[in-house]
């Protein structure tokens, strides 16, 4: 038995890597876009909230 429990732990570690990665690049992706949108007054009121949500998500996917 501990062959097929020893490939679904694998299997299950490289989902959970492959998660952890893009989570930080959405994360990558929403800061850019609010710093993008931020430049302007208008765009801060949407653009300073999805950075900080990019930044949090780079830091669960890191963590």
């Amino acid at each position: 038995m501990w062959p097929i429990a020893a490939i679904f732990r694998r299997v299950g570690a490289i989902i959970e890597l492959a998660g952890r990665f893009v989570a930080i690049l959405l994360g990558v992706v929403f800061i850019l876009v609010g710093a993008l949108i931020s430049l302007t007054v208008d765009g801060a009121i949407v653009g300073i909230p999805l950075a900080l949500f990019g930044i949090l998500l780079v830091l669960r996917g890191l963590f």
